[in-house]
This record gives structure tokens, sequence and C-alpha cells, in this order.
């Protein structure tokens, strides 16, 4: 397969390949041999989802990249490069191999002839990244530079323009929304409410903010405008929606399903909850496979909704809350509780580690024979649990009379 692939050639355009690439006229923005060698790469890791398969696509993507050019210069082979560059770093991420996936993005910043929208797709991974690693001064210095690329470009169309400009500013939203500066989210987001140029990462992020300060019918309607846009979508068949890593359209829709799950939770609709958050588990276990973190922090939100559920119907569900909570906490490698937190900096998820750990810690305290156990796992929490705005007890306990709602963004594993 991946010589016959090689062996095919670009066919005779009828247009200028700068025309192509920049009005979307139907052709090529990139090597045909590259975008079908990309195709079968991923399409084949998706399928069987193994260490073979993985080898097996990485292998294909990097005989793609070193079969394009390097002294030549125009923009089909950047953008060909880039492609293949982005479509390695989301296999690399999925692995779990951050500073590898890093690398990759990062090279597409010396190609300086490919599209914006290639150049966007990395930097905008990269902020996904550092703010799912919790390096929330790296990820907003990051989105400023996101913010740059359109002040240099001089090439691409209005339409190209117009998307890359609402994909940069969401990411910045994001940025802002994670460090609690929510006046300065609020800005950046309520530019599109109602505007076509409100991309699906962009809608997820506003509707969270929307959610976290209670406007549940206005959120609602920004989650379901993100699954409705995504439900078909494939990556790498649009220039300008190209995206990666944590910020692949996938990754979008199974984090506006768990949202929207967490909502229904928030709105007492568990039956809603249940099935909506058990849709999302289903999702998340067939892109990444039954072990994947990813599937953890499905798994806590679940979790979470029957400790409400219960608390509300003052019913009891701790053996259902306990298994959920323990396969959560080891799908999400929480380390030991007799370990130190520290060594928990830098790493991922730590937001839903702590909640999975404290949710956890509650329902073991509410039995006499396991209540030193829980307090422990309480204190650990409680030292885990690096949210400035509001309090670990305050994001479990969901209190009428507060203005804000932890929202847990299954994208970057951090709780808004």
């Amino acid at each position: 397969m991946i010589q016959s692939l090689l062996k095919f050639s670009i066919p005779a355009l009828k247009v200028s390949p700068l025309r192509l690439i920049h009005e979307g006229i139907n052709g090529p923005y990139a090597s045909p041999v590259a975008l079908q060698m990309i195709d079968y790469a991923l399409s084949l890791h998706k399928s069987q989802n193994s260490e073979e398969s993985y080898g097996q696509a990485m292998l294909v993507l990097e005989q793609c990249l070193s079969s394009q050019s390097s002294e030549v210069q125009d923009i089909i082979t950047q953008n060909s490069k880039g492609m293949v560059l982005l479509a390695m770093s989301n296999l690399l991420y999925q692995r779990e191999n951050y500073d590898e996936a890093m690398e990759k993005l990062k090279r597409i910043e010396d190609l300086a002839r490919s599209s914006l929208g290639v150049r966007v797709a990395a930097m905008e991974a990269l902020v996904g990244l550092n703010v799912e690693l919790g390096n929330d001064d790296a990820s907003s210095v990051l989105a400023d530079k996101c913010l740059e690329l359109l002040e240099k470009d001089e090439h691409d169309t209005v339409e190209g323009v117009d998307i890359a400009n609402a994909r940069a500013k969401a990411v910045k939203g994001l940025v802002e929304l994670v460090r609690g500066n929510l006046e300065s989210a609020e800005s950046i987001y309520q530019e599109f409410q109602g505007s076509e140029s409100c991309v699906a990462p962009a809608a997820l992020s506003y509707g969270e903010f929307l959610h976290a300060t209670r406007n549940f019918s206005l959120a609602k309607d920004f989650y379901q405008k993100v699954i409705n846009e995504l439900a078909e979508k494939k990556e790498f068949t649009d220039m300008h929606t190209l995206a990666a890593c944590n910020m692949a359209a996938e990754e979008v829709r199974l984090a506006a399903i768990c949202a929207l799950g967490q909502l229904e939770t928030h709105t007492g609709k568990f039956s809603n909850a249940e099935e909506t958050l058990t849709k999302a588990l289903n999702i998340a276990e067939q892109l990444f496979g039954s072990r994947h973190p990813k599937v953890g922090i499905v798994l806590t939100c679940l979790a979470l909704m029957f400790r409400h559920k219960a608390v509300q119907e003052h019913s009891s569900s701790l053996l259902i809350q306990e298994g959920l909570y323990r396969r959560a906490i080891d799908l999400l490698k929480a380390p030991p509780l007799d370990s130190e937190v520290n060594v928990m900096m830098g790493s991922p998820w730590r937001d839903v580690i702590a909640l999975a750990r404290g949710g956890y810690a509650e329902a073991l305290c509410v039995q006499q024979s396991r209540k030193s156990e829980g307090e422990k796992m309480k204190r650990w929490a409680d030292v885990a649990w690096r949210n400035s705005h509001y309090s670990l007890a305050d994001a479990l306990k969901l209190s009428e009379s507060s203005n804000k709602l932890p929202v847990i963004d299954a994208r970057i594993g951090r709780a808004m």
C-alpha cells in the first residue's frame, strides 16, 4: 500500500495551484498523494487502535514526509509537510506522547509559505496541549502568537482569514477561561454569538462559559450546535478547519457531549444526564480504547452525576459511585495516596483526578468502617486541587447560592 501510494503523481491542474489553495476551488490544497497517505494512516490506526497499527501508521506518515522534496518550497509542498506533521502529532497525542507531539507541531512554524490554516492549526494544538498540561503562562504566550499569525499573513482569502481569526480568538478565550479571567473570556466569546464565524471550538468554550455561569438554556444551544456540526466531520478535508491533538474535531465533539451530560446533571435531569454521559463514554472508548485517560474523564463525570442524583433524591448509590471512581482514578493514572502531590506538577488531568478522589472520599467518609481512608483521600485531593477560583468542596457541593459551576472540559481535562 505504501509503495503504491508513493507512485502516484499529482494530476494536471486546470487553474493555478495558488488559486486552488486560496480560493477553495475544487483541487488539491496539498499533494493528493500526501492526502491519501494521511487518510490511509489515520484510518488504519483508528480501525485497529493497536500498537501494531500505530507503528504502521507512523511509518506511512514518516515515508510521506520524507517523500516531500526539501528543495521545493511551493505552497502545496509546504502544506503537504504541515498536514503530515499535524497527523503525526495526532497519533502521538493519542499515545500520550506529549513531548514528541509538540515537537512535530513546532516544526510547522518553519513552513513559512504554508497556508494560514495549517499554521493556525499547529499553534492552536500547541495551546491546547499546554493548557492540558497546566502550563497556563506558556499557553497564554502561544495564544498571543497565534493571533500574531493573522497580522503577518498577506496571502489567504477573506474567508480563510475570517475563520483563522475566529479560531485564534477562540483559543485565546479558552486560555482566559481556564485562568479564571471570566470577563476577558466573555468579551471574546460574545463576538461569536449568532455569528457564522462561530467555529466549533469557540462554540464549545463559549457554551462552557455560559454553563459555568448558569445560563443553561443558551449553553445547551451552543453544545448542540457543536454536536450537530461535527457529527459527520472528517479531519484533513478542509484547509481552513484543520485541527490536531485535543483540538481535533472528534475531541471537540466528545467534549461537547460530555459537557451536555454535565449540564443535564446540573439541571437535575438525571435520566438524560446518564444517557448522554453513557453516549460520551461509548464514543471515548471507540476513539481511544477502553484504557485511555479520556475514558477516565468521562467516568468521573458519570460518577459525579450519580453523586448529585443521590444527594438530590436522598438515595444511595455508593457501590456504583465507588466502582466508577476507582476505574476513573486507575485510567487517569493517579499517583498513590502516599505520594506527594507535587509529583503531578506538569501532568495532565490533575483537576479531574482531584475531583474523582474528592468525590470518592465523600463516598467513603459516610461509611464508618472506611472513614479514615476517606479522610486521607480527601486531604490528598484538597492539596491536589489547583483551581484558585473556588474550592474543591464547592466544586463537589454545587450549591444553588453559588454563581459559578465547575464544568469539566474533556478535551483538556480541566475544570472551568
